[in-house]
């Protein structure tokens, strides 16, 4: 592992994270497509990610560098919680995009790879410090603890800006999820690498 401060996440810290990701996710097309109010988004965004994402709270792969950058990391063999994913969504997007909306998750779940993984659900750099190499070091280190495993990595990119950014750490475009006028959700997958130990 690199020198790189990066720690874990406690759960009782799991309001900071999510007030970190509240800001990074502001301008996020898919994300504010859902929640196109500010207030609706800012009180509804944390609930969702605590659906797709609170796993790596009670795995210990929420991981963060101060308060400023999170990455929310679900390791192999934990599955995302389909019904509470889908209830969530069900109870908190306009009824309107709800064909979208849903159309969208079955196109994801077909997409999700079905060989043991590293999924990235949620990663983000508070927009105060977005531009100062905090995403850069928080996922460096995230893949070099990863690819002591040698496990493949997954995630689903909502902003298409982000794509070059993920590329530059080993992961490839393999396709979107798209419906109706609801923005992509980009498809990106990485191989597992074995690494040893620093």
């Amino acid at each position: 592992m690199s020198d790189h401060p990066l720690s874990p996440i406690p759960a009782a810290d799991a309001d900071i994270a999510y007030a970190t990701l509240i800001s990074a996710y502001r301008d996020d097309p898919v994300h504010r497509w859902l929640y196109p109010d500010d207030d609706t988004y800012a009180r509804t965004l944390p609930t969702l990610i605590e659906a797709v994402g609170g796993a790596s709270f009670e795995m210990s792969t929420a991981w963060r560098l101060g308060d400023s950058a999170v990455a929310l990391w679900v390791p192999p063999g934990v599955q995302p919680d389909a019904e509470r994913i889908g209830q969530v969504l069900l109870e908190t997007v306009s009824v309107e995009k709800h064909p979208e909306t849903f159309s969208t998750l079955e196109q994801t779940d077909a997409a999700r790879p079905d060989y043991p993984h590293w999924y990235l659900p949620f990663f983000g750099v508070h927009s105060s410090k977005q531009g100062t190499g905090l995403g850069t070091r928080l996922l460096t280190a995230s893949l070099e603890y990863i690819d002591l495993g040698g496990s493949p990595a997954y995630l689903l990119a909502p902003n298409p800006r982000n794509i070059p950014f993920f590329e530059r750490h080993g992961f490839v475009l393999t396709g979107e999820a798209q419906e109706g006028d609801a923005p992509a959700l980009f498809v990106m997958k990485r191989e597992g690498r074995q690494s040893q130990p620093s």
